[in-house]
């Protein structure tokens, strides 16, 4: 089988130059041979989370894009503003890939990965906007027979999250979650699996036909921001559920704030006496995303016990252990098709990735307009 892979294939890169422009471009690349532990991966499908925009665009407040270069080497030019240059001093000049998730078939195999060949897998971090990859065969996420690469596109990012998710709320001591844009892809999986799991969940949206969106796939406690009333429903529904948990996908503005400010209201509704420090009960909220990018406001307003953070997948499947993150993997290979499926508003090429009009798009991160790469046109 190995004799059908090309020795040059395509891949999608974003430069910064020192000029002030970003770079996206499809570049061509050496088809590596496994070594004994690796394996080749044929990209079939793969999905554009937020966190792949963060690499792909940097910043989203970009200047002017167009399209330039040829059919046989297209390349969108992106201009960021000036006052925004600082914020890729990092990677200046430096060509990256791109791409946290996918899903392929395994077309070549090392001495010691012959069992994959032939296997529909996942890859999690693997630079998947490419048409190939060769990977660790650890690396590769196995999914059950009768799943499709389109299928398991999307089963890293988004679920493994929603699992990190609860494990933090069990590792943590909290029995009850709020989280934030919680009409997401990633949203409505936690909808479905802190239903199979019991967990009491308050989800925020901020549109009406989000609430009813999230209200037909079981969920019991469904808030609306724009809604006038909004602080008085959190405070009851915490009240309710007990929540001292938040992950908040929003970052900026007042939601962190309103969300500690409505746990601690909750908490003084059950107080018998009165303190200056506030509850004893520890309220804490995660930033995972950054749908604002405008400062995070504190009123600092509910006592002594709270906190905020930043919070990452990564760190907690490192914190779970090999044998709690393989019960995950197989969680989700298991329900891959159920609590953890993903629906896709549109599908594009690499090439039509680098598109402005694509880019525009996909940069805008709207609840229910996921895309799919498929690198092999």
């Amino acid at each position: 089988m190995s004799n059908q892979i090309p020795t040059k294939a395509k891949e999608l890169r974003t430069t910064v130059n020192k000029d002030g422009h970003l770079y996206l471009s499809i570049e061509e690349f050496r088809v590596p041979k496994p070594k004994a532990h690796e394996v080749v991966v044929r990209i079939e499908a793969t999905a554009i989370n937020p966190s792949d925009v963060a690499v792909v665009l940097g910043f989203p407040a970009l200047g002017r894009t167009e399209h330039v270069g040829t059919n046989a080497n297209p390349k969108t030019p992106i201009q960021i503003p000036a006052p925004f240059l600082g914020m890729y001093s990092g990677r200046l000049d430096m060509p990256l890939p791109a791409g946290n998730e996918g899903a392929g078939v395994v077309v070549d195999a090392g001495a010691d990965a012959q069992h994959l060949m032939g296997k529909v897998v996942a890859l999690f971090g693997a630079s998947t906007y490419a048409q190939y990859r060769c990977v660790p065969a650890a690396a590769c996420m196995p999914m059950n027979e009768g799943t499709t690469p389109k299928e398991a596109a999307a089963s890293c990012v988004n679920p493994l999250t929603v699992l990190a998710m609860i494990e933090t709320m069990k590792m943590e001591g909290h029995t009850a979650m709020i989280n934030t844009a919680a009409a997401s892809n990633l949203g409505q999986m936690l909808v479905k699996a802190c239903a199979g799991d019991e967990i009491p969940l308050i989800n925020i949206v901020r549109k009406r036909a989000q609430v009813d969106l999230l209200k037909s796939i079981g969920a019991k406690y469904v808030l609306n921001s724009s809604e006038p009333g909004f602080f008085v429903s959190l405070v009851a529904a915490i009240g309710e559920t007990g929540a001292t948990l938040g992950f908040d996908a929003i970052g900026g503005g007042e939601m962190v704030n309103t969300i500690l400010s409505a746990m601690e209201k909750a908490e003084q509704k059950k107080a018998t006496s009165y303190s200056r420090y506030g509850s004893t009960t520890h309220k804490q909220v995660y930033i995972y995303g950054g749908l604002s990018h405008t400062p995070t406001n504190l009123s600092r307003s509910y006592g002594m016990y709270w906190g905020v953070g930043g919070w990452l997948v990564t760190p907690i499947i490192q914190r779970v252990g090999p044998e709690k993150f393989g019960a995950m993997k197989k969680r989700v290979a298991d329900e891959i098709k159920t609590t953890f499926k993903s629906e896709f508003y549109k599908e594009v090429t690499l090439e039509e990735a680098i598109l402005p009009d694509t880019i525009c798009a996909y940069a805008k991160q709207e609840s229910g307009k996921k895309y799919l790469i498929r690198p092999q046109g």
